[in-house]
Order: structure tokens, then sequence, then C-alpha cells
């Protein structure tokens, strides 16, 4: 029997599988009536790769809310909504790759910190929890309040950004 482990790919290399995607697929029948979606309506499962290319385009000072950045991503393929699960899901593939690069020494990395729950709140799922997240906007200028048990950006409204 072999007991060697084994070897677990790292998180820039789930990252780069596109897994054959985006994918366009009707609208499941269990978010129809959700957010104004219809039966007929379509929606994108994206990429790692396209979620990580709307993370980049946030600016220091700025932010994005996964709501946008899925708008912004079901905007790209033309259709009514984008998969809510596997963006989440992508949202955390790229703030993990993006600190394990920052370990290794890399200074371009994806700023995730940018990229909040929505309503502002903080994503205590990024690496360095909420301490870092909250650190990582404060000096970017940002006041982060703390509303019952979660942390959540002050200057929301002020400071989304328009993609």
């Amino acid at each position: 029997m072999n007991n060697i482990p084994k070897s677990r790919r790292s998180w820039r290399e789930k990252l780069m599988d596109q897994r054959d995607l985006p994918k366009i697929q009707p609208i499941p029948s269990e978010l129809v009536g959700r957010w104004g979606l219809q039966e007929g309506d379509y929606m994108v499962i994206p990429s790692p790769l396209e979620v990580d290319e709307v993370m980049r385009q946030v600016p220091p000072g700025k932010l994005i809310t996964l709501n946008e950045l899925r708008k912004k991503l079901a905007e790209k393929h033309g259709v009514a909504t984008c998969c809510p699960m596997t963006t989440s899901i992508f949202v955390l593939y790229v703030a993990r790759a993006a600190a394990e690069s920052a370990r290794e020494g890399e200074q371009d990395v994806t700023p995730y910190w940018r990229t909040l729950k929505p309503g502002g709140v903080i994503n205590d799922r990024y690496p360095g929890g909420i301490e870092l997240q909250r650190k990582l906007l404060e000096a970017e200028g940002h006041r982060i309040i703390k509303k019952g048990f979660k942390y959540i950006v002050a200057d929301l409204e002020e400071s989304l950004i328009e993609l």
C-alpha cells in the first residue's frame, strides 16, 4: 500500500483550472422568482480567471461587492445573472491564490480585500480573516465598523466602483 500523500494543487493552479467554463445555462428552477429572474432567463457560470479579472479592476480606495461583481459578469455574457454559488467559491480561490503569491514575494497580486460581501460586509473566509482585510481596507482610507457580529465598510456607497 502506498502511504505517500497525494500532492495538493496550489490555489494558483486551482485558479488556472478553467473546467470548461464559462458556461451559459438556463436559470435553475429554484432561482426562478428570486432577484426578478424568470423562467427562460439564462445565467453564466463564470471561470475562475473571469472572477479574477473583475477583481483586479478595482483600484485602491474603491470597492466592489459580490453582487456587483456578479452583475458585471452577467452583463459581459449578456445573461440575466451570474451563478452566486460558483462566483463565491471562485472569489475565495482568487483570494487564496493572491495570498499564496504574496507569501512567495509577488508584488502584483489581485486586491481581493476590495471585494466585499453584500452590504459591505468583510469576508471572514479570506486569508488572514477579518483582521487582515480590515487592516488592508483601513490602509486605503476606509472606515470599518462593527454591526452585530459583522464588520462592514462604513463608506461603502461612496467607495463602490462603476465597472
